[in-house]
């Protein structure tokens, strides 16, 4: 899926991804939380939402804004889309993994599975599809 680098909700994303490289993720915060408030429509709102869940300081926050990302995407529904629903599942999985819910950490990986196929063949289509593996291999054996 290809985002627009010229949206300005993408812009304040962006940026806010600077500042969590340089150490500032208070920083980067307000920023993604201003994308969320200036988003306009569901793939905004899903791009912000991704954005913000990166910053939170407890799991079910982070659990939440990822669930809205999904929720979301989803909501969207177009082929193009669905590019990004293995690594939006696999966000949701881990969660539910951290949470201790196992049945619902192995039910978002297999749904995180199930849509791979729409990932590209390159190298983050590989670390997508290896983590949803690794989340499958760790939830089986609990």
């Amino acid at each position: 899926m290809q985002f627009d680098p010229e949206n300005h909700i993408n812009k304040l994303c962006a940026e806010g991804m600077l500042l969590e490289g340089e150490g500032k993720p208070q920083e980067a915060l307000v920023l993604f939380e201003q994308a969320w408030h200036n988003a306009t429509n569901d793939l905004e709102k899903l791009t912000a939402a991704h954005y913000v869940a990166r910053q939170q300081k407890t799991i079910a926050d982070k659990l939440t804004w990822d669930e809205t990302a999904l929720n979301l995407a989803l909501e969207i529904n177009t082929d193009d889309i669905k590019t990004i629903y293995p690594s939006l599942y696999l966000n949701v999985a881990k969660c539910y993994e951290d949470l201790q819910d196992f049945a619902k950490a192995k039910d978002n990986y297999l749904l995180a599975l199930k849509f791979t196929t729409f990932l590209p063949n390159d190298g983050y289509g590989d670390m997508i599809r290896a983590g949803i593996n690794n989340g499958i291999n760790r939830v089986k054996t609990i």
